[in-house]
């Protein structure tokens, strides 16, 4: 599994390093611009077609959803785990500046969404008007042929690398990253062992797939503006009892997103590129914007305008990202569990020894009798290193046996000279939605007991049933309906395996569901790119007929 990770790493240092982010704010920019700064539109003209109260335009139609289904439905997708466990990483890893990138994501991200969803709906496939279908690869097929004849074998060709990178990240992203996190966050609070959470999860979800995009729409129309308040209703709470240190922490994330956070108590330290890339990422990770995804579920709305879904759709950044996305990374950083400290203290430090070629880790160590009652056999520790040159890590182990037998097993660290261990001893690892149910809890006990634990949980299967939905999609475009049932029952068995314990880490986590990212970014931007000048020419005629009356 390490040499797997380690490939996965390289993979995604290309795919998703410095330039391609870079690339992303720029395109970003340049339709936030091009647009006339859409943001707004979307704010004020979106929110009133979610009402239907545009006559004319917010009746009748092809498609299947309403626009404010079809804007659950994506919601579905993107608020989720990415927002819980997905920003706990990025702030546990590149530290608050992560903040700031991700919130530049949420921005350029609503004129990235609007122009993937307008160019989504001008080229959507309607030849089953109670069904459409669109996204990414229609987008390939339909609009590079229309740009010219000469590209018609190219739009095939990115259509269907598309859909296979569409498959590939619904399949980590969009399933194994949710029922990881929502199986460890059962594992940590309850005890509940992590396969029979997956289980719990296959069945959940198999009930809902099976029923297509309406019940999906009609189910995530109820579950997720419902479990965004509850959510965000908690975060005001813990922001609320610590309203004192609310200045300092926006200080911190503007200060550490343009210089090195330093290390401390559980946080290993992070550098600008660091806070940069995992706060990029991440952002990204949560709104999709500027990825294809999203686009896949708007496409089934029932409107008469194209435009009208992609404004609708430039919404979801801003709710995704600048509201439920900032509500967590405040309550993580305000309540300082990002840097907490040792759960075990030591006098002096173990020494590091070599258990294989090159592999280091501590000598036995048995937990004291005093040591913090709540480690059970099966959590997960670590502790902090640091080799010759100052960077620091992690090594990372587990808890084994009961009350005064406990000990840790470890997990050798591959370095070529033994590190240091440092700090004050050793600190319960809280991956991903954990860390952020650990925050809520030390504002007020069992608040991320239970309303972290339910929203996971709601969050999860939500965005594991929109995210079937979406490789749907890329199987009936690469292979026609036959496949879809195959397709299904494949989804709901990786919730079971990924539930078996080979995901250990949120680094690990982080790797594998991230990996298919940037292909598709390498697909969608210099699409975008090349037919944005039709979807910005829709968008000004929509906007000019209004005027007009």
């Amino acid at each position: 599994m390490d040499r797997l990770f380690a490939v996965l790493d390289a993979v995604n240092a290309v795919m998703l390093g410095m330039p391609t982010l870079l690339c992303l704010l720029g395109v970003g920019l340049v339709f936030t611009v091009w647009s006339g700064f859409g943001q707004r539109r979307a704010l004020t003209h979106g929110v009133q077609l979610l009402r239907g109260k545009v006559p004319g335009v917010s009746e009748g139609g092809d498609g299947a959803l309403s626009h404010f289904q079809a804007l659950s439905a994506a919601l579905s997708a993107t608020v989720g785990l990415g927002n819980i466990g997905g920003v706990a990483i990025a702030v546990s890893v590149g530290g608050p500046g992560a903040v700031f990138w991700m919130w530049m994501v949420g921005l350029v991200g609503m004129a990235l969404k609007t122009t993937e969803v307008t160019l989504s709906m001008l080229y959507r496939d309607v030849s089953d008007p109670d069904n459409p279908h669109g996204g990414t690869m229609w987008v390939c097929k339909r609009g590079l042929a229309e740009l010219s004849p000469k590209l018609a074998r190219l739009g095939l060709v990115a259509g269907a690398l598309f859909a296979v990178a569409l498959i590939l990240f619904g399949i980590t992203g969009g399933n194994m990253f949710q029922a990881w996190n929502a199986s460890e966050i059962a594992r940590a609070y309850f005890g509940v062992p992590t396969w029979l959470s997956g289980l719990v999860m296959a069945v959940l979800v198999a009930a809902v797939i099976l029923g297509g995009i309406r019940r999906i729409g009609s189910i995530a129309g109820v579950l997720v503006p419902l479990m965004c308040g509850i959510y965000v209703i908690a975060a005001l709470y813990v922001l609320f009892v610590n309203a004192e240190r609310i200045p300092d922490t926006f200080a911190m994330i503007f200060r550490c997103a343009f210089s090195p956070a330093e290390a401390g108590g559980a946080f290993v330290g992070a550098s600008m590129g660091t806070a940069f890339i995992f706060g990029m990422k991440r952002a990204l990770f949560s709104s999709e914007s500027g990825i294809g995804s999203a686009p896949i579920a708007h496409s089934a709305v029932r409107t008469r305008e194209p435009v009208t879904e992609g404004v609708v759709a430039g919404l979801e950044p801003f709710i995704d990202t600048l509201v439920v996305c900032t509500m967590t990374a405040l309550v993580i950083l305000i309540t300082g569990v990002w840097n907490r400290g040792a759960i075990v203290q030591w006098d002096a430090p173990p020494a590091l020894v070599e258990v294989g070629d090159q592999q280091w880790a501590p000598s036995s160590y048995t937990l004291p009798s005093t040591a913090h009652p709540g480690l059970i056999a099966g959590d997960q520790v670590f502790i902090v290193t640091e080799s010759d040159d100052a960077t620091r890590g992690k090594l990372f182990g587990n808890v084994v046996g009961e009350g005064a037998g406990r000990s840790i097993q470890w997990r050798p660290l591959t370095a070529a000279e033994p590190p240091r261990v440092i700090e004050a001893g050793v600190f319960a690892d809280y991956p991903g939605s954990t860390l952020t149910a650990k925050a809520f809890d030390s504002a007020r006990p069992g608040l991320g007991q239970w309303m972290v634990t339910l929203a996971v949980w709601a969050f999860a299967i939500s965005t594991m049933i929109t995210w079937s939905y979406y490789g749907e999609q890329g199987v009936i475009y690469l292979a026609g309906n036959g496949w879809v049932v195959p397709y299904r029952l494949l989804w709901c068995v990786l919730i079971f395996v990924t539930c078996l314990g080979y995901i250990r880490t949120d680094i690990e986590v982080d790797t594998i569901s991230t990996v298919a990212l940037g292909f598709m970014l390498a697909i969608n931007l210099p699409v975008m790119l090349l037919l944005g000048s039709r979807a910005m020419h829709a968008y000004h005629d929509y906007f000019r007929r209004r005027r007009s009356g």
